[in-house]
Order: C-alpha cells, then structure tokens, then sequence
C-alpha cells in the first residue's frame, strides 16, 4: 500500500514539542498506484463523483454534530481469570458520596446535562480550548456545549463541508479533542453508551445535496 499525502490538508501539529509536519493521505496500490478500492477516503471520492454523474445534485455538504465523553479515569483488563472495566468522571452521579476531600457536591445527574451553566458544568474552559484549537487549525466550530448525560458528555459542532473536506475535518477533531484533553490529565473516547445508565451519544450529520448557482444568475454557494 502506498499513503499518497494531500497537501492540501497539511499543518504543523500543535501537540509536538518538536516541529512536526501531518497530513491527511489517500491510500493507493503499490505497483499500480491506483487507488486502493477499500480506502474510506478514496471510497468518499467516488461517492461525490457518482453524485454528480446522477444528475441529481453536484454537491453534496455534511455538517457533523459530533458528542463524546471526557473521562477522568479509565481502567480495563482482560485476562485468562477475568475482564473487567471501569470509566469514572469527577462530575458523575456515581460520585456524590465519595470522598473528595471536600467533596462540593456538583455532581450531574443522569439526563440533566443538556446543559448548566458552573459550577455544576465543570467541562467549559477544556472545550473551549478544544475549540479555539480546532480553529488554529482551520476548522469553523459553530458552538460547544455539555451533553445530556453525566460523566463529561460533551458536543462541539463544525461547520459543513464536501463529504470527503467534512471526513477529512472529523479526523482532525479527534484528534484535536484527545490531544488536548490529555494535556489536562483526562481522556476522551467517542464509544456509543460506556456507561449502561448515561445518555448515549452520537455524531448526528446534517446533509444537503443541490445544484450550484448558473454563473448568469444570482450567486448562491450554498445547496438548496
């Protein structure tokens, strides 16, 4: 297999001491160098192409509604004995009686997330930051906000795109929310439902295919 990069998606990682150079690739055969028919990324490129070979439409745009969970703890094992795993949050209905030393008592209880304000929302200043990063690097974040579940479920929405340029950006989002998130000693993790109690969450694409203005009448860039 050949990484054939896209310079069109390079930028230099905020996360690395040492400067260093990333960039999204398409995946290609390596005698060939035709693309490689199970590539998720060359698979985005023939659907747009077919798209517009319909008739039908010749754009198509996804505006991801991506949610996941900040976690503070996370352990698991799985042994020849025994399995388990345990994920924990500071701001957890779980977590009303522990000892804390103090213990301030703002904890969320099950579905009432969506959303308070601080105390109680303890996750504001980390998405932020999420979202200020995504924008360094070239990423239109509409808005931020705690989730309905306990347990640091968290949303940040991203602008539309093309199929393959809103792939490409939710890549970059993930990224972007792990690296920072654990830069501040927690971590994150886009499973459907870790805890049997809380809220599943969920990455709710809004999608829009239309025709492009006719360059003689007046301008409108964005699908009807």
């Amino acid at each position: 297999m050949l990484a054939m990069p896209d310079p069109n998606t390079a930028f230099i990682d905020p996360f690395c001491e040492v400067p260093t150079l990333s960039l999204t690739t398409t995946i290609a055969e390596t005698g060939t160098k035709e693309p490689y028919n199970r590539d998720p990324r060359g698979i985005a490129q023939r659907a747009e192409k077919y798209v517009e070979s319909t008739g039908l439409a010749d754009q198509a745009v996804f505006g991801p509604e991506a949610e996941f969970f900040i976690f503070d703890n996370v352990q698991y094992d799985h042994k020849s004995n025994g399995c388990f795993y345990s994920v924990d949050s500071d701001e957890a209905v779980w977590n009303t009686g522990r000892d804390e030393m103090p213990n301030l008592g703002y904890k969320i209880r099950h579905k009432e997330g969506y959303f308070p304000v601080a105390p109680t929302d303890q996750q504001q200043d980390i998405r932020s930051e999420m979202a200020l990063v995504m924008e360094e690097l070239g990423l239109h974040v509409e808005r931020q906000h705690h989730e309905v579940a306990t347990a640091g479920q968290a949303e940040i929405d991203i602008r539309f795109d093309s199929l393959v340029k809103t792939a490409d950006n939710m890549m970059l989002f993930k990224y972007v929310v792990k690296n920072v998130a654990r830069r501040h000693g927690k971590t994150v993790t886009f499973m459907p439902k870790p805890s049997s109690e809380t809220t599943a969450r969920a990455c709710t694409p809004t999608r829009a295919f239309g025709r492009r203005a006719n360059r003689s009448s007046p301008a409108k860039n964005t699908p009807d």
